[in-house]
């Protein structure tokens, strides 16, 4: 726990969807523990001075800074309120900090760069919270399908990203959701496939 409420309700919804460790040939995040990747963990180990070593043995301690570090603040959570900061957290997560300010900036209608500004900042300040978060929802859902349709591979990873997605629908409450299934059911695989962020895969475009 820390001494941010929001981010522990949020991290406790992510963590509840990461499980533990996996290595699926078709996941492009590759050997993966509780949300965080081999490469992730690499470059947080090498920026606290510290030699790498397996994600398989990542510590809880660790984990918690890295969400923090790495997918927390810099999409800005810390500036969103709740539930806003839990849909763009998780996405964060799953689909990487600069995707996820892409996709808050056309949920609340402003210029489209994946880099929060203040004109990012004022668009969100003057949004409906409800309907962004809709907005924000239906376009990870679309993303998703297009990237399922686009790369057969990851097919197998589409049930899996939407049971997720409509979990986190429910969790913020948005109306249409409240029997959504709360389970852990990954669908076809074993696992929610992480998609890579913009940048680290040419092969998946926005």
């Amino acid at each position: 726990m820390s001494d941010n409420p929001a981010f522990d309700a949020a991290l406790k919804f992510v963590l509840r969807w990461e499980g533990g460790f996996v290595d699926h040939p078709n996941d492009p995040g590759g050997r993966t523990n509780k949300g965080v990747t081999q490469k992730v963990y690499d470059g947080w180990r090498r920026r606290q001075g510290q030699p790498a070593q397996d994600v398989k043995v990542i510590t809880d301690a660790e984990v918690h800074a890295i969400y923090a570090t790495d997918y927390w603040l810099p999409p800005r959570c810390d500036r969103l309120d709740t539930p806003l900061n839990t849909v763009q957290f998780d996405t964060a997560v799953n689909m990487g900090a600069r995707r996820a300010v892409r996709f808050l900036q056309a949920a609340v209608g402003c210029g489209v760069d994946g880099d929060f500004g203040p004109g990012t900042e004022q668009a969100v300040a003057g949004c409906d919270a409800g309907t962004a978060v809709a907005a924000y929802c239906q376009q990870r859902e679309a993303f998703y399908r297009s990237l399922a349709q686009n790369n057969p591979k990851l097919g197998v990873f589409l049930k899996g990203w939407l049971n997720r997605l409509n979990s986190l629908r429910r969790e913020v409450g948005l109306p249409g959701f409240e029997s959504a299934a709360d389970r852990l059911d990954f669908g076809d695989a074993d696992h929610i496939a992480r998609v890579p962020d913009i940048g680290e895969d040419p092969s998946i475009r926005d």
